[in-house]
This record gives structure tokens, C-alpha cells and sequence, in this order.
């Protein structure tokens, strides 16, 4: 039993699909011990199983074909502000109740934008409380691609802000999320495969007889499925030798229900969808349906013979995304929605009936296993990530009773040209009142650069190498001044790196030199005073105040990227614990013998959870009121 508790959001509009995921993971999480609440947001459905949740039912929203954007109370009216604001009041009512270790949104910030206030005041509420959260989004294999690209900026922006990461309930290697969301980098550090998220238990092992060597058709739950629904009425009639079945969604108005009925051929069943259709699923003959994710996951465990007609109303791409790839994959037959109708649906099932049951092996199934201890994973993470937090409030308020001061100091390596990566570096320090050292690599330096610093008071510009090239040979670790080259040789260059970093920036430029990589040969940093160098700058706690006669050694100690993984922030509770320690290490020194704590970083390559952290970080440090930041000069007259 983990005794933890998963806080699921979830809104259904059109079927039943997303609810049936989330259903299942939350199905999947109560059998390991978790205490899981769905907070569902659309129409009820019997159909779907929520056993072992606390479920709880915001007021239901739902819409009419693909228009997402015109939500409808139960009583088909469009919903109005105090039906919305009173959504919000159920859910974050839930979820204060709830109190919950993990908060995951299904779907949303990748789409459901006009729910977008409801979901906004759950994940602040997350952020605020203590201690906070693991934040995860779950969505399905295919997406619907946005139509703008400053849609997938204002996802990718929400994610950065608010969660931990995204739990992609697909197979990277059959469908990847590239084939229907722009995959940056950035984002794909943070998405994880699950596999397929299915429920397995859906399928007894006593099929029965109800159903056998049908064809059946289902066209998911909502209206979406009435132009199939109305293709197989003829369809049925030119195959009047084989039975049908017609299962229609719980969704569709009960007008409908009984025009369908009525005008069937006496050799097709219509009724409404049932619980046990995986088991017809596996008994018929032939399937011919929409390419829902859920349907598609019933095929695969049905072996089913599929006929697909993907629902692709309003510029809707997911299913025919995922219709075609298994088309390719020989699994399928697909029929565009605008080209069926009963001739070409009878002629098809013909010809399929005719084929052996495609190979569904490759499409695995369990991904809830996985699913469940990712989110178990995260969980952990958020409890080792406040523990660490809690550590570091410790040490600040320590310093406090000690009434020490704390020094820190801040040094971004790589600057060369302006940038919006720099912008919002600057933008930060400046905001904060913070000193920042701009390691500047002199060969990309531009007057451009210099024209963007000048006006900035608290900016200074130490020397960073020559031209950031390594020369170690191949299988060694980055080193520009490492052994690899004549000590003459290379004080000759570093001494005309100064030369042309003072030149650009005047008064801003530091006699300071960062060598690349933070590795440096300790034969040269002898020839450094001479060069002159009045400081050198690496990494980890200095060994002495002095690198060598008449030059300081002024080091960082705290940098948050992860360059062994290929970039992103390293494990937060990690980072904390780091942090903490430096702190702890500082006030058991006697006051001023140790240099300040440097941070380290690389605006170049910073996302968004990078920038998130730094915010946060930096934020807390300040507001100790124990934390002052100190620029290179002070540093330096120190010496």
C-alpha cells in the first residue's frame, strides 16, 4: 500500500475516450494501494468503469461534432460564466479535500484550451500547496497537430510553469508524438512512453455465443458516428447474407436512435452500446468502426479484422493520423468518413472477410503497468524534492540566527551575441538587483553584444578561453587550455583575449579568465598573472584562496544543467540537496573564509523548467533575507 493519493482531470466532450483512459490508469493505480480520485468534467456514461476511484462529477459539459469551442450545458444551452465558475468551485473544492501527491491533467495544456480557466485554477492551487505536488499531463499516441504554431509555444509555455512532466500513452517506435505535435527537444526531455494504456481486464475468458461471426459496427459515443451508423443501414442490405450489429453511442439523442431502428434490414441488429463489447469485439468476424484510441486497443486484443472510418470533422486529424500508420502496418482497412457509404462499406467487409486476421502483437497493451510507477516515480521525486527544500530552509534559517550573511555570486558562460535567451537572463538579474558575470568568448563577441550591455549597470564581462575549441584528442574530456598545446602558445592567445574583451567593453571588462569546460592545465594557470589575469574561475570548491601567487580563485559551485543526460535540469531534489549542502558547508567555515557561492549557468541552453527553477531558487534565497549577491569588483578588491 503506498498510502499516496492521484488527483485525475479529466473532461469528456464528444465520446467517451478520455474518460475510459483515465478510468483505466485510475483503475490501475487503486490496485497498487493508491487512493485515486477522478474529477470527471463530462457527460456521465455508464459504459465505463471507474471501480476502486472516489470519482467525482464536475457539472457536465459537452459539444456537437468537432466544435470544441461551443460547449453546451446538459440541457443543450451554451454554457454560460456562473455554470463555468461553478465547475471551478467543485473541482478546486475536490482537490483541497484531496490533498493529493500527484496532479494529472488529461489532455490539457496539448488541448482543451477552452477549459483552460479550470484547469489554470487547479494547477495554481498544486503550486501552492506544501508541500507541492508532483504535476503530470496525460495524453493519448496522436494528438490533434495545432493549427498555429503559437499554440504549441502556449502548451509548451503552460508545461514549463506548471508540471513535472508528460506521460505519453503511446509507443514512440509505432506512432512517435512527432507525427502529430511539433517535438521539440525541450519537450521531448520531459515526455515519457507508458505504451498503450488498455484495459486488459475487459475481456473474460467466458465469450459466450452473443455475437459470433458477425460484422460489427460502432461508431464510438457521441453523433459523430451517425454518418457510419447510417452507411451501414444500406451497407447491411447488399450483404444480406451475413448478419450485422450496430452499436450506438450513449450520446446519440434517442430521436435518432429510433430512426436507425426502424429503417434497418432484417439482417442487422441496432442497439445501444454495450459494457461487454470487447467480447463481441472478439467473437464477430469483422469490425468496422472509428479509430479511437480505446476501439483501436479493443481491436489489437481482439485480433479483430478492422475496417476503419476515422471521425475527422472540423480539421479533426488524430484518428485519421492513426488510421493511416495502421493501414501501412497492414492491420487495417481505412475509408475516409466523407467516402463511405453502403456500396463501398459492403464491398469492403466482402473483400476483408475473405482475409485472415491481421498480426495485432506488435500494438502492446500494458501500459498502465508502466503508467503506475512513473506516477509512483514522480511522487517520489516531489517527497525527496521537499525534504530537500525543507533542508535548505533549515540552513537559511540558521544563518539567520547566526546572523551570518551569505554570499552568492552569478557567472553565465558562452555569451557572445544578443539573443532572447540573454534577454531574459538579464531580465531577471536586473529585475532581482543581481549582479551577473558574462563570460564572453572573445572570437564571438560581437559590437552588438557590447551595444546590449553597456547601458546595464550591473553587468561585468570576464574572458572565457579564446574561441571555445577543444583540443584534446578523441576520447578525452573538452579542454581548449588543457595539456594538449605549448604553454607559450597558449598564453599568447589568452593574453590577446583580454586584450580584445577590454577593448570591446571598456570598464565592464573583468581580469578574469574562465577557461572552457572548467578545464584548465595547471602548468599554464602559472603563466595567468603574467598575461594579465587577476583571477581564475572553474568549478567545485577551491582548494585555496590563491590559484597561484597574485591570482584568485574565484569559483561556481552550483549549476543546475544536466550535461552528462544532454541537457535539461537535473533531478530538483538533487539540485536542493546540493544547494542545502553549500549552505551548511558555509556556516560551518569561520565567517569569510570561503569564497561565495557561484552559480553557474548556460543561458544558451536553458528551457523552461530551467528557468522555472532559477526563478524559484533565486527567489527563495533572496527573500531569507540572509542571501546577498556580490559582484566580480567586490570580489576581486577582496583580493
Amino acid at each position: 500500500m503506498t498510502g499516496r493519493t492521484a488527483f485525475i482531470v479529466v473532461t469528456h466532450l464528444l465520446g467517451v475516450g478520455h474518460l475510459a483512459r483515465m478510468a483505466a490508469l485510475g483503475r490501475a493505480l487503486a490496485a497498487e494501494g493508491w487512493r485515486t480520485v477522478v474529477a470527471s468534467g463530462g457527460r456521465p456514461n455508464s459504459t465505463v468503469r471507474i471501480d476502486g476511484c472516489d470519482v467525482v462529477q464536475l457539472p457536465p459539459l459537452h459539444c456537437i461534432g468537432a466544435d470544441f469551442g461551443r460547449l453546451l450545458m446538459p440541457d443543450g444551452r451554451p454554457v454560460d460564466d456562473a455554470y463555468l465558475a461553478r465547475r471551478t468551485e467543485v473541482l478546486i473544492d475536490a482537490f483541497d479535500r484531496a490533498r493529493p501527491d500527484v496532479l494529472i491533467t488529461e489532455l490539457f495544456p496539448f488541448g482543451r484550451r477552452s477549459l483552460t480557466a479550470e484547469f489554470e485554477a487547479v494547477l495554481q492551487r498544486a503550486q501552492g500547496q506544501l508541500p507541492r505536488p508532483a504535476v503530470l499531463c496525460s495524453i493519448r499516441d496522436v494528438l490533434n497537430p495545432p493549427s498555429k504554431p503559437e499554440k504549441a509555444q502556449s502548451a509548451l509555455t503552460r508545461l514549463t510553469a506548471y508540471y513535472d512532466g508528460v506521460l505519453f500513452h503511446g509507443d514512440g517506435d509505432i506512432v512517435p508524438l512527432s507525427a502529430s505535435w511539433p517535438a521539440t527537444k525541450d519537450l521531448m526531455r520531459r515526455v515519457t512512453d507508458t505504451g498503450y494504456l488498455h484495459d486488459v481486464g475487459r475481456l473474460s475468458e467466458d465469450e459466450g455465443t452473443d455475437g459470433c461471426d458477425e460484422i460489427l459496427v460502432s461508431g464510438g459515443g457521441s453523433t459523430a458516428g451517425l454518418p457510419l451508423a447510417r452507411a451501414t443501414l444500406a451497407g447491411a442490405a447488399k450483404l444480406p447474407a451475413r448478419r450485422w450489429r450496430l452499436l450506438v453511442g450513449q450520446g446519440v439523442p434517442e430521436v435518432d436512435f429510433t430512426e436507425l431502428r426502424a429503417a434497418a434490414p432484417a439482417n442487422l441488429i441496432v442497439e445501444r452500446a454495450r459494457p461487454d463489447f470487447p467480447l463481441l469485439l472478439r467473437r464477430a468476424a469483422l469490425s468496422i468502426s472509428q479509430a479511437g484510441y480505446n476501439t483501436v486497443l479493443d481491436l489489437a486484443a481482439a485480433g479483430a479484422r478492422a475496417l476503419l472510418v476515422p471521425f475527422a470533422e472540423g480539421g479533426e486529424r488524430e484518428q485519421t493520423l492513426r488510421a493511416s500508420e495502421l493501414e501501412r502496418r497492414g492491420l487495417a482497412r481505412v475509408i475516409p468518413t466523407e467516402e463511405i457509404d453502403g456500396d463501398r462499406l459492403a464491398a469492403t467487409a466482402a473483400d476483408l472477410l475473405g482475409q485472415p486476421r491481421p498480426d495485432w502483437s506488435g500494438i502492446a497493451r500494458h501500459g498502465a503497468t508502466r503508467a503506475v510507477e512513473l506516477v509512483d516515480e514522480f511522487a517520489g521525486r516531489a517527497t525527496a524534492r521537499s525534504k530537500a527544500l525543507d533542508r535548505l530552509d533549515a540552513a537559511l534559517l540558521r544563518a539567520e540566527t547566526m546572523k551570518r550573511q551569505l554570499r552568492f555570486w552569478w557567472r553565465d558562460d558562452d555569451a557572445g551575441v544578443p539573443s532572447a535567451a540573454l534577454d531574459r537572463l538579464l531580465g531577471r538579474a536586473i529585475d532581482l538587483n543581481i549582479p551577473i558575470a558574462l563570460a564572453t568568448i572573445p572570437t564571438r563577441a560581437t559590437l552588438e553584444l557590447v551595444r546590449h550591455v553597456e547601458p546595464l549597470g550591473m553587468v561585468d564581462v570576464l574572458v572565457h578561453g579564446w574561441s571555445h575549441r577543444s583540443y584534446a584528442p578523441a576520447g578525452e574530456k573538452k579542454a581548449e587550455f588543457g595539456g594538449h598545446r605549448p604553454v607559450a602558445v597558449m598564453a599568447a592567445q589568452v593574453g590577446e583575449s583580454l586584450k580584445r574583451v577590454e577593448a570591446l567593453f571598456g570598464s565592464k571588462a573583468a581580469p578574469v579568465f574562465v577557461p572552457p569546460w572548467n578545464r584548465v592545465d595547471p602548468g599554464f594557470v602559472t603563466a595567468l598573472p603574467g598575461c594579465g589575469f587577476r583571477a581564475l574561475s572553474t568549478y567545485q570548491r577551491r582548494k585555496a584562496r590563491y590559484a597561484r601567487p597574485q591570482l584568485l580563485q574565484i569559483n561556481t559551485h552550483f549549476d543546475p544543467i544536466a550535461w552528462r543526460d544532454g541537457g535539461g535540469l537535473v533531478d530538483e531534489g538533487i539540485l536542493l540537496d546540493r544547494l542545502a549542502s553549500l549552505v551548511e558547508e558555509e556556516l560551518a567555515a569561520e565567517a569569510g573564509t570561503l569564497e561565495p557561492i557561484g552559480l553557474l549557468t548556460h543561458h544558451l541552453v536553458h528551457e523552461g523548467w530551467i528557468e522555472r527553477f532559477l526563478d524559484e531558487i533565486v527567489g527563495r534565497l533572496l527573500a531569507s533575507g540572509t542571501v546577498r549577491f556580490v559582484g566580480m569588483p567586490e570580489m576581486l578588491a577582496e583580493g
